[in-house]
């Protein structure tokens, strides 16, 4: 007897709905074809195990199994519910009437219990397109799935569960949620505040405007002055999640498996912060299972690089382009996919490699030539991505511990989400461009265009402190963030000035002087 069921396989964000073909006949052999990896090709040991385990006649027939499309290749085993659910229907002991509305993920125990898998979300999306009925998942998978709405959801816990589903001999209702309810009551601000930061207002408010206009960043200052702990406050001032951004960017951590199996939505912007021994394939992704990396993980949120110097230059190099493009395309010998890769780069460097060249409060050991190799290890296409360089000071402990309570991340927030808003009434003709950051050469000309006054201070600047060439845009970019901050409509010389004093990595004399 031929049975189908229906699954599904995850390349990418791409899924396609995948026919699992189930044959008996005469024999004692099990056959399986359509290119499933070594995963798939297991699922048979399971399966026999989960079924006799409990207490039910495994057929004792030749067994042939086709997944269709044959020429896609299948990976992982989030098949084996499908495929276990096909050889008992083939046996006669599923009821077939149900198979075609449903679509079915899980991986089988040797007891029967169903084992989380990943893409879940996506999967749920592909259903609902393809008009199944429902889908029935592992339990742990429930609250993730059933963020889709129009689709009965199944959350089981044992394949005896989805039998007595499909065989009508129990009933079990779809997980409901209201997706828009849980996602704005758990849209609240992060644990981390910025008014637990003593002192630092400068660099408080060069995170500001770099969050106001999603403009990457660079913080190089001594061990222990702060870096990382007001790197890890940036996504609490950083406009909230939209629910679009939400669902994008559950998505691809569900294909990664870092979903919270007690939340159905990610609520907050992702903080990824890999070690710097991150390989290059750990960054862009791209592994056997075309797994996405950390770029894509940081998709609509922060990725922050400490100790940038100590990464691998090659592998530092692979940001270019999706700073650049904010996708990240992915091809290998067996697959090509492509992620998106929108985010906001957060970096910290001490500024030699002993970390104290020109703090007031240590000597440096470091010799010049020291310095200059250790400062060339960023190169400069990679520099020239990041628009505000921002330099920091230990805070004194006499200071630290006289300084107040700073401002609060939730009053910052409301000043980046305003200047957030003009932004996007500005560039509302400009597809794929939604703030200050991502605009092109002619809209700087069109939007940022300094007057006579703020255009002979910005050449004097560049002049004076030696700046590149490369740091005009950046910083006419900038000053149009700090202009949309005090809601000017056009960019001033205060502006020009203030977004000067963030490009000291541009400074011809940088290296010569002290901090």
């Amino acid at each position: 007897m031929l049975v189908k069921t229906y699954c599904a396989a995850v390349n990418g964000l791409e899924v396609t709905t995948v026919t699992c073909e189930v044959s008996l006949s005469k024999g004692v052999m099990f056959h399986l074809t359509g290119l499933g990896d070594t995963a798939v090709k297991e699922s048979y040991d399971r399966i026999k195990a989960a079924i006799t385990n409990n207490n039910i006649c495994f057929p004792t027939m030749d067994i042939t199994v086709n997944l269709s499309p044959a020429d896609l290749k299948k990976e992982g085993s989030s098949y084996d519910l499908p495929l276990a659910i096909g050889i008992l229907a083939s046996n006669g002991d599923v009821c077939t009437d149900k198979l075609k509305d449903y679509m079915l993920v899980g991986e089988l125990g040797l007891g029967g219990d169903l084992q989380p898998v990943r893409g879940a979300l996506p999967i749920a999306i592909k259903a609902r397109k393809d008009k199944f009925k429902g889908l029935i998942v592992p339990k742990n998978n429930v609250r993730e799935a059933a963020v889709v709405n129009n689709l009965e959801v199944y959350g089981m816990e044992t394949i005896t569960d989805v039998i007595a589903f499909l065989n009508s001999q129990e009933q079990f209702e779809p997980y409901v949620t209201d997706t828009r309810k849980e996602f704005f009551s758990h849209q609240a601000s992060s644990d981390l505040d910025m008014e637990d930061v003593r002192g630092q207002e400068s660099v408080k408010r060069a995170l500001e405007v770099s969050a106001a206009g999603g403009h990457n960043m660079i913080m190089i200052g001594p061990p222990g002055s702060g870096k990382s702990m007001l790197a890890k406050r940036l996504p609490g001032i950083l406009p909230p999640l939209s629910l679009a951004e939400s669902l994008e960017t559950t998505q691809i951590h569900s294909i990664a498996g870092k979903t919270d199996r007690n939340t159905s939505l990610i609520y907050q912007r992702p903080f990824r912060s890999p070690h710097h021994t991150i390989s290059q394939v750990g960054l862009a992704g791209g592994t056997s299972k075309a797994m996405p990396g950390e770029v894509s993980l940081a998709h609509n949120g922060v990725l922050f690089l400490d100790e940038l110097t100590e990464f691998n230059r090659a592998t530092l190099e692979i940001l270019r382009q999706p700073l650049e493009d904010r996708k990240i395309t992915i091809t290998r010998a067996n697959y090509t996919v492509e992620y998106p890769c929108s985010f906001m780069l957060v970096a910290s460097m001490n500024p030699c490699p002993c970390g104290y060249y020109g703090d007031p409060q240590h000597n440096c050991t470091c010799t010049p030539g020291q310095i200059n190799r250790y400062l060339s290890k960023i190169s400069g296409p990679l520099l020239d991505r990041i628009d505000i360089h921002c330099e920091i000071q230990a805070v004194p402990f006499a200071q630290l511990s006289q300084l107040k309570p700073g401002e609060p991340s939730a009053v910052i927030r409301e000043r980046v989400v305003r200047a957030r808003k003009i932004q996007e009434e500005r560039f509302r003709p400009f597809k794929g461009v939604h703030c200050n950051a991502q605009m092109t050469e002619r809209m700087l000309h069109q939007f940022a265009e300094p007057d006579e006054s703020s255009l002979d201070l910005l050449r004097m600047a560049m002049e004076r402190l030696k700046l590149s060439a490369r740091a005009y845009n950046r910083i006419l970019k900038v000053a149009r963030t700090i202009a949309d901050l005090e809601g000017s409509e056009k960019v001033q010389s205060q502006h020009i000035a203030e977004a000067v004093g963030y490009r000291n990595l541009d400074r011809g004399d940088w290296a010569e002087r002290g901090i």
